[in-house]
């Protein structure tokens, strides 16, 4: 089956994307300070306050600081839901000083490019003498560099994967492989990639492997839209890539309640 297409377990249907919302909302663990991003983000942070990690705080770019799901959906982190019944409705600086003083326990990221280091282009693409010129930072690079962690959400394209971003908006690992021992700023980078056909994790070189591939996606299709030989977890860990656990039929039920038209995940 595509990856592209609803997938099925159990009798329940789900989209790559409510299955990407579930895999990044497992990365939130409870009390984690979570620097959330638009679109996919703000789902997973919601999923993740409502079941296992209820404890997790949400600081969004706009100002806000929320310890609970909005109460209606959500079309970005500045509606007004967003705001009601928040914790705090501060200003960018408050939370980006809270990121700065390394209060950010993992940070979500998303990406045009990204090369087998975590290095992220959100800037340009294309050839040098007539680049596409991209939307570019706002706060990506602050929350690469100062969150403890990221994860990183990526619709699955080959030519989204490059062995070398052609801008390094917001930096992941060295080239040279010396992993975070590397990385000159206080974060220690990447934890994951997760894709709308598989989870990545980073070795200690700070390379990109296969974690685990979704339901129905041939593994092979992943190595194939690699430019490069993609590492995996048996040769990082000795464990077998695995298959990445589809939404339960609550985590569904959640997800479709915070996002009831599928906007972001349909």
């Amino acid at each position: 089956m595509d990856a592209d297409q609803s997938s099925a377990t159990e009798g329940t249907e789900y989209t790559p994307q409510e299955l990407m919302v579930a895999a990044a909302a497992r990365e939130i663990y409870d009390g984690d300070t979570v620097f959330v991003g638009m679109r996919l983000p703000m789902l997973a942070y919601q999923l993740a306050v409502s079941t296992h990690a209820p404890n997790a705080l949400a600081l969004f770019e706009s100002g806000v600081i929320r310890d609970d799901p909005a109460g209606t959906f959500i079309h970005t982190m500045c509606d007004l839901p967003n705001q009601f019944e928040a914790v705090a409705t501060t200003d960018m600086l408050a939370v980006m000083g809270r990121l700065q003083r390394g209060d950010v326990d993992l940070g979500f990221l998303g990406t045009a490019e990204i090369d087998r280091f975590g290095n992220l282009n959100t800037t340009r693409v294309g050839p040098s003498d007539d680049p596409i010129r991209l939307p570019g930072s706002g706060g990506a690079c602050d929350i690469a560099c100062l969150a403890h962690e990221t994860v990183v959400l990526m619709r699955h394209e080959p030519r989204r994967f490059v062995d070398q971003v052609t801008y390094v908006t917001s930096p992941g690992y060295p080239t040279d492989g010396s992993g975070a021992d590397g990385r000159p700023s206080p974060g220690a980078g990447p934890r994951r990639l997760v894709t709308s056909k598989a989870t990545f994790g980073f070795d200690d070189c700070g390379e990109l492997y296969l974690r685990t591939v979704h339901p129905g996606v041939d593994p092979q299709s992943i190595h194939d839209d690699m430019p490069w030989e993609l590492k995996t977890r048996e040769t990082v860990d000795e464990e077998p890539v695995g298959q990445t656990a589809p939404p339960t039929p609550d985590e569904l039920e959640l997800i479709r309640t915070f996002d009831p038209e599928g906007f972001w995940t349909s």
